[in-house]
């Protein structure tokens, strides 16, 4: 299950999918998560919680994605904040992170010419900033800052992204 969608992450390197819009990140979602989930880019209908957190409530789902859709993305804090956003949403029953990461860096890629190098990214440091982030983002936008890289069409650099990415996961 995790290759097979691992593998089709891997081939969004040079995909056109529309960048910053929760309509691009079901597609992402649909695309890795295909054969593997029957709810693939599927905005779910139930409340979901991971620890003591409690995501956006599938009652308001649609209306929040909506507003996350007009959030600004034209530099590097807004994009993070509409990421945050997004977050916070986790509008799919699984998978969130691993489509949310590769949705954040079509925005960073696309707006800024900049892609974040996730495999220089402790797991640990990583999870914990987003934890805390709906409540301080100065953590999680450092972290990623810190390892923003030019280097957009590294194949390398995108697949070992990935592969963090998954790590984070598990």
């Amino acid at each position: 299950m995790e290759e097979q969608s691992k593998q089709r992450a891997y081939e969004l390197l040079s995909s056109d999918i529309e960048a910053g819009t929760t309509a691009g990140l079901a597609a992402i979602h649909r695309y890795i998560f295909d054969g593997v989930f029957d709810f693939a880019g599927k905005i779910r209908n139930k409340n979901i919680a991971k620890g003591n957190f409690r995501f956006a409530s599938a009652l308001y789902l649609n209306e929040i994605l909506a507003k996350i859709d007009e959030m600004p993305d034209e530099s590097f804090d807004e994009i993070i904040a509409k990421y945050i956003e997004m977050n916070i949403a986790h509008p799919f029953f699984e998978g969130n992170g691993r489509a949310m990461r590769i949705w954040l860096d079509m925005m960073l890629k696309k707006r800024l010419g900049v892609c974040v190098d996730w495999a220089i990214i402790d797991k640990f440091a990583y999870l914990s900033a987003m934890e805390r982030s709906p409540v301080n983002d100065l953590e999680i936008k450092t972290l990623l800052k810190n390892a923003l890289t030019n280097d957009i069409n590294n194949r390398e650099i995108f697949i070992k992204g990935i592969d963090q990415s998954y790590y984070y996961e598990s």
